[in-house]
Formats: structure tokens, C-alpha cells, sequence
């Protein structure tokens, strides 16, 4: 054989085992922690854990994966927080992560540009039992977090952000849209830049929102920043609320059921927030718009100029 034909043959052999390298050499971003094992994909490592309790650690980089939990007692978390991105991956036409098992709890991660043709694309979408967010961030696209109807159910929000969210074109997504669950917690988050809808849309039976900012002033179409359409009891305090000047409904800050009277609202305590108008925003508004025959006590809030506490219908 000559010289030059077994340089060829060597470059065939070598162009030939490249996509087994290529392969080979592909991310295993996720880990479970219990065992040390790592995965190529997440619905891999999700059902490996399946009726069970694990923790899956998620390696820095972008992402386009999804997965659904059918089962068990799952923790999503960065093994980074902050660099870990899942972008735009979708599950069943509904989400990133389509949680209905036991319970789940997403830590550090990061949820973007999430859409499906029904405008209801999610970071998360929680069909059954509980979910705890911690230190997340959703943002440009329809929704960050949709949820079914789970009465006994509960969901906690701490330290997370949703920024360029919602939309109302054929129909209304929002920054958080919660179905009727026993409760929802929301603590120390940031709600920003809406592109309709509500920032938190809930109608859960208990809710308590607390230590949390609505700025509205880069909104785009939004409506409420708390929706409880339903009515609730619980508390909203200690948030900053700032409204913007685009806006399909700035009647109010705060609805309490506009859509009906599932639950008493007699036991809703709102006090010291701090609620504005965006610079260069002059209208006349509501803080609270209340539908629900119940009398919401007020406590003290600092409302600015041309913004009157209570309205009720």
C-alpha cells in the first residue's frame, strides 16, 4: 500500500468514528445527588428517581430539555446557582417541567423563552401535589409558573423573579397564575416588565405576599398586579408596588373577587406597602378593588399621589 492511500484510509477511518466522538464527548449535565450518577437528559434522571426521593443537580450551561414528573419527591436544583438555563424546552405543549407528582422544589435555576401555540408556555406547569421555588428566575415568556386545581395543595415563592412575562392576545397568561390551591406563599421576589395579564393571578384559598416588589413602570398591557379573582383570606404586606403607564386596566393595584366569591376574603389583612404611580404617570387609581362583600380591613399603607385606598363594589 502505498503512502498516500494509507494517509486516506487513516482519514476515512477517523471522519468515520468522529459522530461516535462527538457522542462520546456530549455534556452528562445532570446529576442525581443521592447516587452520584449523571445523565444525558432530564426526563432520564427524573424517572430513574421516580416514585422515590432525589435530589437532580443541574451542571452550568443552556439547556433546551423538559421533562415530566409523574411521581415522588423531586428537588431541581443548580449545581450553580444562576447558570443553569433551561431555554426554551417544552414538555406535552405546556412546559419546561410538568410536575405532578408528590412534591417538587426547584432551586437556582433559570426558565426562558418558553411559548407554545396555546399562549399558556411555561417555566413550570403544576398539575398535582406540592412545589417550592427558591432563588429562580423566569423570564420572556408566556407564563412563569401555571398550575391546575389542587385544594389541599401547597406552593411557596421565595427570593425568585419574573421579569417580561404574560400576554393577552386570544386569551390571558400571567407571571404567575395559580389554580385553586390551599395556599400560596410568595416572599422577597421581583415581579418586573409584564407584557400582560396579571403579575399574580391566584385563586388559592390562603395567601400571603409579603416582602416582594411589583414594578410596573416597564410594563407593556398588564392588568392587576394581585389578582385574587376568587377572594382569599390570608395577608399582602410589606411589598413596593409601582404602576406604569401602559396598562389595559389600571383601575387598581390590588382586585379581590372580580370573578366571584369562592372564598371569604373577611380575613384578608393588607397593610404597610408601599404603592406609587411611575414618574410621569398622572391618573386617578385604586389601591384595593374589592368585589367580595366582605369588608377588607386595611391597615396602614403609603399610597402616592392620585391613588385612593379602597374601592368597594
Amino acid at each position: 500500500m502505498t503512502t498516500l492511500r494509507i494517509i486516506l484510509v487513516a482519514a476515512l477511518a477517523l471522519i468515520s468514528a468522529l459522530p461516535l466522538f462527538a457522542q462520546q464527548q456530549r455534556p452528562m449535565p445532570y446529576r442525581i445527588a443521592e447516587t452520584g450518577k449523571t445523565y444525558r437528559s432530564l426526563s432520564d434522571a427524573v424517572n430513574k428517581i421516580g416514585g422515590g426521593t432525589g435530589t437532580i443537580e443541574v451542571a452550568p450551561g443552556i439547556w433546551r430539555d423538559c421533562a415530566v414528573q409523574e411521581a415522588g419527591n423531586i428537588t431541581y436544583r443548580a449545581a450553580t446557582p444562576g447558570t443553569a438555563i433551561f431555554d426554551g424546552g417544552v414538555c406535552e405543549g405546556k412546559a419546561t417541567l410538568v410536575l405532578r407528582g408528590r412534591s417538587a422544589r426547584v432551586e437556582g435555576l433559570i426558565f426562558q423563552n418558553i411559548g407554545v401555540p396555546d399562549e399558556n408556555g411555561a417555566g413550570i406547569r403544576l398539575e398535582w401535589g406540592d412545589l417550592s421555588v427558591f432563588n429562580s428566575l423566569f423570564r420572556n415568556s408566556q407564563q412563569g409558573i401555571l398550575t391546575a386545581q389542587n385544594p389541599g395543595g401547597r406552593i411557596t415563592i421565595d427570593k425568585s423573579s419574573f421579569s417580561g412575562l404574560g400576554i393577552c392576545a386570544s386569551d390571558c397568561a400571567h407571571s404567575i397564575y395559580i389554580g385553586d390551591y390551599g395556599s400560596l406563599t410568595v416572599t422577597r421576589s421581583r415581579f418586573e416588565r409584564g407584557q400582560g395579564g396579571h403579575y399574580v393571578k391566584s385563586r388559592a384559598a390562603q395567601v400571603s405576599i409579603s416582602d416582594s416588589s411589583f414594578d410596573d413602570s416597564q410594563g407593556n398591557g398588564t392588568n392587576y398586579m394581585i389578582d385574587l379573582p376568587g377572594g382569599a383570606s390570608g395577608e399582602i404586606t410589606r411589598n413596593i408596588f409601582v404602576q406604569g403607564q401602559n396598562k389595559e386596566n389600571w383601575s387598581a393595584f390590588i382586585a379581590v373577587a372580580a370573578e366571584g366569591r369562592s372564598y371569604s376574603s373577611a380575613g384578608l389583612q393588607i397593610y404597610g406597602n408601599d404603592a406609587s404611580l411611575a414618574p410621569g404617570v398622572d391618573r386617578a387609581t385604586w389601591f384595593v378593588a374589592n368585589w367580595s362583600r366582605d369588608r377588607i380591613p386595611l391597615g396602614e399603607n403609603r399610597l402616592g399621589k392620585g391613588l385612593s385606598a379602597y374601592d368597594q363594589r
